[in-house]
C-alpha cells in the first residue's frame, strides 16, 4: 500500500499500526479496510499452526466486514469508530452465527444465536470480528489448554504458557495477528496473559462493558480489550462501553473520553507494594522491575508510598466457594458426561457437592465484609500498584511453577494480586515494563478507585512512556 508522499506501506507496517493511527488512515483514504484485514488474515494463517491463538477463523465473513467498512469510508456518512478494526473475541464469548465452544468438548458445536452484550457493542461500533480465540474450558484456569484445541503457546518461548484464560487472545495480539482482542476476566484473566506475552490488559470497572447473556459468574467476571497499547485500550473503551438493558449491573454511559484521560499527566497518591497480605514470595527480578518503575514515577512527581505489607485478609476460602458454586450451577446437565468434562473442573464439581446448602450467600456476605479492607485503602489514595504477577511464565503441560526464586510454593503462589479487585469490582490494568534475563515480559499492575476507570488507563499511559513496550517479532 502507498500512502501519499510515496511512503510504501508492507503488511507488516500495517499490522503494527495502533488502532487510533489505522482509524486516520482509514478517513483519509489512505488505507483501506479490505488490505487490514488481509493483512490479518496472512498473518493469522503465517503463525497460528505454531502458536495456536485462534480455534476459528472467519476469512470470509471478516472480508464482507471489511469491503462493507471500505464503502462506508468511501460515502458521505460518519463511519463508527472501530470502522474496519479487525478484532478477536475469546471463545468463551457468545458469537452470533459464529461456533462459541468455550473451549469444552461440551460444546464443540455450539452456534448462538445472539452475540454477548460486549461483542454487539463492538461490531455496533464497526469492529470486525476475524474469529475466536483459545482459552481453557470455561476460562477456568491461569493457563490456556483444553481437551478440544490443545494448549496456546507463549510467542516470547513456545514451550511455555501465556498464561490464561485470555492466552488466545493476548497470543492474538502479541503476534500481530490483530491490533484489538475481546477476552474476559474473572479472577485475572486479562491480566496474566497481558503480563506473560507483554500487552496491555485491562479489567474494566464491574458493569462498564455490558455482561450478556446471564450467567452464574456475574459477581466476578468482568470483560474487557487487550492490546499493544494502552491508548488503543481507551479507543475500544470510547467505542464500546455503555449500559445494556438486559445487564443490571451495568454503569451509565462515560461522561468524558478515556482516550483524552489517558493524555492526562497524573500526579497522583499511590500505594505500591508486594505483599497484600497473604503472598508467599516473588520472583527477585519481578520485584526489581516494578520496584525500578515506581521510583520512576516518584523522581517525575508522582506520591508513591511504599508499604511492606497491606495485612489484608485472604479471600481464597470465599472466592473459591463463589467460583466452584457457578461451575456447578453451569454444568448441572452434563455432569453425566464427565469424560468430556477436564479433570480440574471434575474436581471443583465434587468440591461443590460437598457445600452445605447456604455456602453460597455465607461466601457472598463475607466478600461483602471483606472489600472494606481494599476499599478503605482508597480513601487515602488514588492507586495501588502491584507485580502483575509473582512469576514469569512457566512450562506448557504445568499448572503452575513448583518453586518462585528458588523456593518451593503452593500452586496458587504465582498469581496473588488479581482475583482481590474482581471481587471488589475495581478497574485494574497490566502494562508491560520490561523482561526477565531469560528475556519474559514482566507487567505491572495498576488499581484505581471505584469507576476510577479513566485515572487507571492515565496512569498507564504514563508508565508506557517510561517503559514503552517492545514489539514480539517472528524473526527474534
Amino acid at each position: 500500500m502507498r500512502i501519499p508522499g510515496g511512503f510504501q506501506m508492507d503488511a507488516m507496517t500495517i499490522l503494527s499500526l495502533s488502532v487510533a493511527k489505522l482509524a486516520g488512515l482509514y478517513r483519509s483514504r489512505s488505507l483501506s479496510p479490505v488490505e487490514v484485514v488481509n493483512a490479518s488474515l496472512a498473518r493469522i494463517e503465517a503463525l497460528n499452526d505454531r502458536y495456536n491463538a485462534f480455534v476459528l477463523v472467519d476469512g470470509p465473513g471478516a472480508i464482507r466486514q471489511a469491503e462493507a467498512a471500505e464503502a462506508l469510508f468511501a460515502s458521505d456518512g460518519e463511519p463508527p469508530p472501530l470502522a474496519g478494526i479487525p478484532v478477536s473475541v475469546k471463545d468463551n464469548i457468545f458469537t452470533a452465527g459464529m461456533r462459541s465452544t468455550s473451549g469444552s468438548l461440551l460444546f464443540r458445536d455450539h452456534v448462538p444465536d445472539e452475540d454477548s452484550g460486549v461483542v454487539a457493542a463492538a461490531r455496533q461500533a464497526g469492529a470486525i470480528v476475524v474469529g475466536k480465540t483459545n482459552t481453557p474450558a470455561f476460562g477456568w484456569a491461569g493457563f490456556t489448554d483444553n481437551m478440544i484445541f490443545g494448549p496456546t503457546r507463549n510467542p516470547w518461548n513456545p514451550e511455555l504458557t501465556p498464561g490464561g484464560s485470555s492466552g488466545g487472545a493476548a497470543v492474538s495480539v502479541a503476534t500481530g495477528m490483530v491490533p484489538l482482542a475481546i477476552g474476559t476476566d474473572g479472577g485475572g484473566s486479562l491480566r496474566t496473559p497481558a503480563a506473560f506475552t507483554g500487552t496491555v490488559g485491562f479489567k474494566p470497572s464491574h458493569g462498564r462493558l455490558p455482561d450478556t447473556p446471564l450467567h452464574p459468574h456475574w459477581l466476578l467476571q468482568h470483560y474487557g480489550p487487550i492490546a499493544r497499547n494502552v491508548g488503543d485500550v481507551a479507543y475500544f473503551l470510547d467505542a464500546a462501553a455503555g449500559p445494556h438493558p438486559d445487564d443490571p449491573h451495568s454503569l451509565p454511559a462515560y461522561d468524558g473520553s478515556f482516550v483524552d484521560d489517558c493524555r492526562q499527566d497524573l500526579v497522583p497518591r499511590a500505594v505500591f507494594t508486594t505483599q497484600l497480605g497473604w503472598v508467599d514470595t516473588v520472583d527477585p527480578e519481578v520485584a526489581e522491575a516494578c520496584r525500578s518503575v515506581v521510583s520512576e514515577l516518584s523522581a517525575s512527581g508522582w506520591q508513591v508510598e511504599e508499604k511492606d505489607d497491606l495485612g489484608w485478609t485472604d479471600p481464597a476460602p470465599f472466592a473459591t466457594v463463589l467460583s466452584i458454586v457457578g461451575f456447578s450451577h453451569r454444568l448441572r446437565d452434563y455432569r453425566h458426561r464427565k469424560d468430556e468434562i477436564e479433570p480440574g473442573i471434575l474436581a471443583m464439581l465434587e468440591n461443590a457437592d460437598r457445600l452445605p446448602p447456604n455456602a453460597f450467600y455465607d461466601a457472598y456476605l463475607a466478600r461483602n465484609a471483606w472489600c472494606s479492607q481494599p476499599l478503605r485503602l482508597f480513601q487515602s489514595t488514588e492507586l495501588l500498584i502491584t507485580p502483575t504477577l509473582a512469576a514469569p511464565p512457566f512450562a506448557i503441560g504445568t499448572t503452575a511453577p513448583e518453586a518462585i526464586g528458588g523456593k518451593p510454593v503452593p500452586p496458587s503462589a504465582w498469581n496473588p494480586y488479581l482475583r482481590a479487585f474482581n471481587l471488589t469490582g475495581q478497574p485494574a490494568i497490566s502494562v508491560p515494563i520490561g523482561f526477565t534475563r531469560a528475556g519474559l515480559p514482566i507487567g505491572l499492575h495498576i488499581v484505581g478507585g471505584r469507576h476510577r476507570d479513566g485515572q487507571v488507563l492515565a496512569a498507564a499511559a504514563q508508565v508506557q512512556k517510561l517503559r514503552p513496550a517492545k514489539a514480539w517479532s517472528a524473526d527474534a
